[in-house]
């Protein structure tokens, strides 16, 4: 059985175990979420796919509708919504205090707007948001936003590196348009890319998830870890348990 097979069936069975109707999906122009939604696609389940522009580069909401129109021309249970986050991001940016508003936390408040619209049409669906992270994002970097892009009920493509998924995609016909175009989050106004967040490629990062530290390594190597390990330690905090507060047995009053 082909990879995206066993994946496919793996979210049938999700969805028909916890009695749901629908995956949801946001599409952001990239690989991952075109390789996940035509993972959902092939299902033969409902599932909605959502592309939410907030001051977006064009150009990437477009290639995001031409894939998903793609998908509805060979799946018949495939939606297509828009909605544009854009005035809803506006104004809130109009009602917080302009000290608030730094460069990363504008950024991140566009994914977490993003996230409220997928659930809001997750919950009136019968359905679940699919995530679109791979695993050097969701478990090596931590290189997502908490309770946005993070605020998922289920991840198809988690374990699957980078260079895996755009093998995948090689498999579901993902169009060349969207395995060419440069990784980015779309969260930032001066368009920048994962890459020059990061300071390195997803191959070096993969490397640097997988190399064994005990063996001799290179100048390069030497720094492709050190910001391998710096992402790490600054986003672990996404990637563990919420701390809890436990309170000593003895205590049995407040």
């Amino acid at each position: 059985m082909e990879l995206y097979d066993e994946i496919s069936d793996w979210l049938i069975k999700y969805l028909n175990k916890h009695k749901l109707e629908t995956f949801v999906v946001g599409i952001s122009g990239g690989i991952d979420s075109a390789v996940t939604s035509a993972l959902c696609a092939r299902t033969n389940k409902k599932t909605i796919l959502i592309t939410m522009p907030i001051h977006q580069n064009p150009k990437e909401t477009l290639r995001g509708e031409a894939h998903i129109k793609c998908l509805k021309k060979k799946f018949s249970k495939v939606e297509a919504l828009n909605i544009n986050l854009t005035s809803t991001y506006d104004e809130l940016k109009k009602t917080t205090p302009a000290r608030f508003q730094t460069d990363l936390s504008l950024a991140n408040t566009r994914a977490r707007l993003r996230m409220s619209a997928l659930y809001l049409i997750a919950a009136s669906s019968k359905g679940i948001v699919v995530g679109t992270g791979n695993k050097v994002e969701d478990f090596g970097i931590g290189f997502f936003t908490k309770y946005g892009d993070g605020g998922v009920d289920i991840s198809p493509i988690a374990d699957l590196m980078k260079s895996e998924v755009y093998q995948l995609a090689e498999k579901l016909d993902i169009s060349k348009e969207i395995v060419l175009a440069e990784p980015t989050d779309g969260l930032w106004d001066d368009g920048r890319s994962d890459e020059d967040q990061i300071g390195a490629s997803y191959v070096d990062m993969e490397w640097a998830m997988t190399v064994d530290k005990n063996k001799p390594i290179n100048d390069k190597e030497a720094q492709i870890l050190k910001i391998y390990d710096k992402h790490r330690q600054d986003n672990l905090h996404k990637m563990t348990k919420i701390p809890i507060f436990k309170k000593k047995d003895k205590v049995t009053s407040i």
